[in-house]
């Protein structure tokens, strides 16, 4: 394998144009040519911390040589007096002469032996500046003058040229949509963090957040108490299109918990039971997940029939033709269980610190796909004598998730997708469409006894974390992160009183500086029934679990901390560059991301949910003028 690199630095000093893009052009994860020249130990200028972006930044910089090659061939070719923009400078691999699109720029960047693209933030001239370059969803690095504007989006080729974001618009970018809020119920959760970092445009992901105080009429008081919450977290993985998970945003919650109060309501009426059985609770959510989906999905076609309006047509059946996955907790202060109901591969993942002072993860979902072994051999029972209600791991050889909202193509009948499509609009249905619906919205619910003297907490996610990061990561990363927010600021903070602080309180008796490795017990994670699938952006870059040294704790919001080591860690010019690229380009090589971290302990009691200002970008329409949460004590 390393000769094969050789011969083709050798061979790049004189590539045919073609030939140059097609032998070292990177075609995102999938690419042999990517995959065998990161086997080899070619020498870098930058000794990256991070061997996922060790696998990426050889090909960037092979890449930048095809590129720069290829310019400099279009300038003396065909089209020598052509209006070149921007003038990008690059260095042929293997070789010391530079190449630029300018015939006699004046601001070409010196000669040199380095690859370029390949250069921390430290390393780079003065008067270069980084440019990303996109050309059908492959990348390229280069360099361009200081002065020098980018004064057109794409060159005489077609391809998109991009200024690299720097380290600081990185951060800022990330942080854009962070938020924070500190939780003084009293009721046994201290905090929450969220972020949504997008790649769709517009981002296809939603979130919801909401608690609910229950008098004593529906949940009976103890030890003195009037009331008790309800607290709700989701997560919703919307998929061609944003209407549907937006849908779910607005009105989930609200379905689940008229269910829960009518089945509440009915438990008070026996004296012999203290809260509702497990299983009708576990029915009412069900019940909340179903009735919404019949309304996206059924009622809907019902109500376009009958108004007969394709202005009606478009804005109701919107949410049945796209889709989404939901993952919702729902935690019941009084019981102190977590139930988690998910339809659909997000996934929710509980930290809890072992005796050794250490964490362990434990799956609270599990990924439900084409490609899940029950999930596969449900459909298969349900619809006997079809033998492509699953095909390579998708629904009916489309769909990857086996249970969603909406998604009607997959639940309708041919009749009605037929009518639908001849008097307004759709699309054809699947040649494989026998017995629908293939696709349900019904989720799989655990439950869970959080023990908030323990410090427990949770993460939930879209899949666009599960393809970076493993469990086992996920949740080292969170304790690694709490470690060092009570061994530095968090820590001052909390012996002063602060509200931003004081929620660490009850979580570190004794304070010590942050391990460099991550605090996780590390178990056997292979089984698929453990409900956790390898991360597939891993797998594809080869990316080795156990190598905590790239990791990185840079961020006060705990979720912000998850994403930005799932899109680099240490590697400053893996995160900017997977930041800088934009829709639809950046869907090859990242998902929109929505993560939830949720922080149970035994916090003060002041009845007030606040904004945590230093982990939160900017107030918004989740909370008022003073940082208080509207509707934290919204009733039933």
């Amino acid at each position: 394998m390393r000769r094969a690199v050789i011969q083709n630095l050798r061979t790049f000093r004189r590539p045919t144009p073609r030939n140059a893009l097609k032998q070292l052009r990177i075609n995102g994860p999938y690419n042999a040519f990517f995959q065998r020249s990161i086997a080899t130990r070619t020498p870098q200028p930058l000794q990256s911390s991070m061997r996922l972006s060790r696998r990426v930044s050889i090909p960037l910089a092979l890449g930048v040589g095809a590129a720069a090659s290829y310019y400099a061939w279009q300038q003396s070719g065909t089209e020598p007096n052509a209006d070149v923009s921007p003038k990008v400078s690059g260095t042929a691999v293997g070789s010391s002469k530079s190449y630029s699109t300018a015939a006699a720029s004046t601001a070409s960047v010196a000669p040199s032996h380095a690859p370029v693209g390949v250069l921390g933030a430290s390393e780079v001239p003065e008067a270069v500046r980084k440019a990303l370059i996109v050309d059908q969803g492959q990348l390229y690095t280069a360099q361009i003058p200081a002065d020098q504007p980018i004064s057109k989006e794409t060159d005489y080729s077609g391809r998109k040229v991009l200024e690299m974001l720097t380290p600081e618009q990185a951060n800022a970018k990330l942080r854009t949509n962070e938020e924070s809020y500190l939780v003084g119920r009293g009721e046994g959760v201290v905090r929450y963090d969220v972020v949504q970092i997008p790649s769709n445009d517009p981002i296809e992901d939603d979130h919801v957040e909401k608690i609910v105080e229950i008098p004593g009429t529906i949940a009976a008081a103890e030890n003195g108490k009037t009331q008790s919450d309800w607290m709700f977290w989701g997560v919703f993985d919307g998929h061609a299109g944003w209407t549907t998970s937006a849908k779910l945003r607005q009105t989930l919650v609200s379905y689940v918990a008229r269910e829960l109060n009518t089945t509440y309501k009915s438990a008070l009426q026996d004296p012999k039971l203290t809260f509702p059985t497990s299983d009708s609770v576990d029915a009412a959510i069900k019940k909340g997940f179903m009735k919404l989906d019949n309304e996206i999905t059924h009622d809907s076609v019902q109500k376009v029939l009958k108004a007969k309006s394709k202005v009606v047509a478009a804005e109701i059946l919107a949410p049945a033709l796209s889709g989404s996955c939901a993952l919702l907790s729902f935690y019941d202060s009084r019981s102190k269980e977590l139930r988690v109901a998910c339809t659909g591969d997000s996934r929710a993942v509980l930290g809890r610190r072992g005796a050794s002072g250490k964490w362990t993860a434990t799956a609270l979902s599990v990924d439900q796909t084409g490609g899940t072994a029950s999930e596969d051999a449900r459909l298969r029972a349900e619809h006997p004598g079809e033998p492509y209600v699953t095909a390579n791991g998708r629904i009916l050889g489309g769909l990857e998730p086996s249970r969603a909202f909406g998604d009607a193509v997959y639940k309708w009948t041919k009749e009605t997708q037929d009518k639908l499509k001849s008097s307004y609009f759709g699309r054809t249905p699947s040649k494989h469409l026998k017995t629908p619906p293939y696709v349900t919205a019904e989720p799989v619910i655990t439950t869970t006894k959080v023990e908030p003297a323990k410090g427990d907490f949770v993460v939930m996610a879209t899949d666009g974390l599960w393809e970076m990061l493993t469990n086992e990561e996920v949740v080292g990363l969170v304790g690694q992160w709490l470690e060092k927010q009570a061994s530095t600021g968090a820590k001052s903070s909390a012996g002063s009183g602060s509200a931003s602080g004081g929620w660490l309180q009850s979580w570190f008796r004794t304070q010590g500086a942050a391990a460099a490795a991550l605090p996780i017990e590390h178990h056997d994670q292979k089984d698929s029934s453990s409900g956790q699938r390898a991360p597939i952006r891993q797998q594809q870059w080869g990316v080795p679990t156990g190598q905590d040294e790239r990791f990185v704790v840079e961020d006060k919001n705990a979720a912000t901390h998850l994403v930005r080591n799932a899109l680099g860690g240490k590697d400053s010019d893996m995160l900017s560059a997977l930041l800088t690229l934009p829709s639809p380009y950046s869907r090859r090589y990242r998902d929109d991301l929505t993560v939830q971290v949720i922080f149970f302990g035994e916090g003060d009691a002041n009845g007030v949910v606040e904004l945590n200002k230093e982990a939160s970008a900017t107030m918004n329409g989740s909370g008022n003028g003073n940082g208080v949460v509207n509707g934290a004590k919204a009733k039933l």
